[in-house]
């Protein structure tokens, strides 16, 4: 049976040499991805994600960030219908 993500979490934390997240950490990642995906495109969560923990910030500070930035953003246009 495959790890909970909880679990692949903590094995990939320890395979990178650094604590796994808090519970809070966690939701505010969530909510970071969230607004990324919902002020754009859905790949633009993830990507937000590494921006932050590549540019130093904490959790908090980027989804504070991607709000500000999402309240300022014109909503995104909707995608044309499959044919």
């Amino acid at each position: 049976m495959p790890p909970t993500a909880d679990e692949w979490i903590v094995q990939f934390a320890e395979a990178l040499g650094r604590p796994a997240p808090t519970a809070a950490e966690v939701q505010t990642l969530l909510a970071l991805a969230s607004v990324a995906a919902h002020s754009s495109e859905r790949r633009a969560a993830p990507i937000a994600c590494w921006l932050a923990a590549v540019a130093g910030r904490s959790p908090a500070e980027a989804l504070a960030l991607a709000e500000a930035l999402s309240e300022a953003a014109p909503p995104p246009e909707p995608a044309p219908p499959d044919r």
